[in-house]
């Protein structure tokens, strides 16, 4: 439970401020590539937007501030966000018998995997697919606003996700103001199996991870790397290791010297890494991201 966690809550004009937390970096924790609607709008300072709440948060140290938030929100969705009930430390001592991993580390100590919303990680990682972060992030915001509902934070007007059935009732034609492209018939096609109940989020999760996959996989658009992210980011399989041309070139430079395919790699990662390959994954992610490893 979350009160067995060491951490301190304290209350104070009308901000949550939670001490005591380890393993935790906001820097980390958002610019990693798992998620595409928090930004930094200060120094060690974030605003976004997720389970149809909006959050500014701040962090000094251990010290984290979660701006205008109950202790009801924090116990009921931003502690379960933020997986504050994993242990961390124990997930980075496990891996450092490994020398590149342990360098990983050393350079996103404080990352965590956010629990998110499965449906909004499921359209997410659609629009992810052969694009950049700012591209993506512009196309999600302007999903939200044109068809997400209004939250009032801190005096302004802020969208959630927009949710299955509101999606679902859409054509290529009203999402053409969102700027996707092609993707907007993968985006139209999840809609119609989500709301059709062909698939859903009680299904997908009682189902193993090759199972979860395979069951992904039969929306269209959604290949070997958008499906992985999805386990890992939207269902939890901290197993999953998604490889993209980028992570293929990480893991040729940190552990092969030369070129291979992405299901040699993968297989490697499940070998060496088990089942913590998706935290293993994110390290590599943010250490290559810092040191521009694999960037042609």
């Amino acid at each position: 439970m979350w009160y067995n966690i060491l951490m301190d809550l304290q209350y104070k004009d009308n901000n949550l401020i939670v001490t005591g937390l380890k393993d935790f970096n906001l820097s980390h924790i958002f610019d990693c590539g798992q998620c595409f609607r928090f930004n930094a709008i200060d120094e060690n300072t974030y605003f976004g937007i997720a389970k149809s709440k909006a959050l500014k948060i701040s962090q000094n140290g251990d010290t984290v501030t979660l701006y205008d938030t109950t202790e009801e929100d924090f116990r009921n969705i931003w502690f379960d966000y933020f997986d504050l009930a994993r242990n961390y430390g124990e997930i980075k001592k496990k891996l450092s018998n490994d020398a590149v991993m342990q360098e990983a580390i050393s350079y996103g100590e404080g990352i965590r995997i956010l629990r998110q919303d499965l449906w909004e990680t499921v359209i997410s990682f659609i629009i992810s697919s052969s694009n950049n972060i700012p591209r993506i992030k512009g196309i999600i915001e302007r999903f939200c606003e044109q068809y997400g509902r209004e939250i009032r934070y801190m005096g302004n007007t802020y969208y959630s996700f927009p949710d299955i059935e509101t999606t679902a009732s859409l054509s290529r034609e009203d999402l053409s103001v969102i700027r996707a492209g092609y993707r907007d018939k993968y985006i139209l096609d999840a809609a119609k199996k989500f709301f059709t109940g062909e698939l859903s989020d009680k299904y997908i999760r009682q189902l193993s991870r090759a199972d979860a996959k395979k069951a992904l996989m039969t929306i269209n658009g959604v290949g070997n790397k958008v499906s992985d992210c999805i386990l890992l980011f939207g269902l939890g399989h901290a197993d999953s290791f998604p490889v993209d041309v980028w992570i293929k070139r990480i893991m040729e430079y940190c552990y092969f010297n030369e070129e291979q395919s992405i299901e040699t790699i993968s297989r490697f990662a499940d070998e060496r890494f088990g089942d913590m390959g998706g935290f293993a994954q994110q390290y590599l992610f943010f250490y290559a991201r810092e040191n521009k490893i694999g960037i042609a």
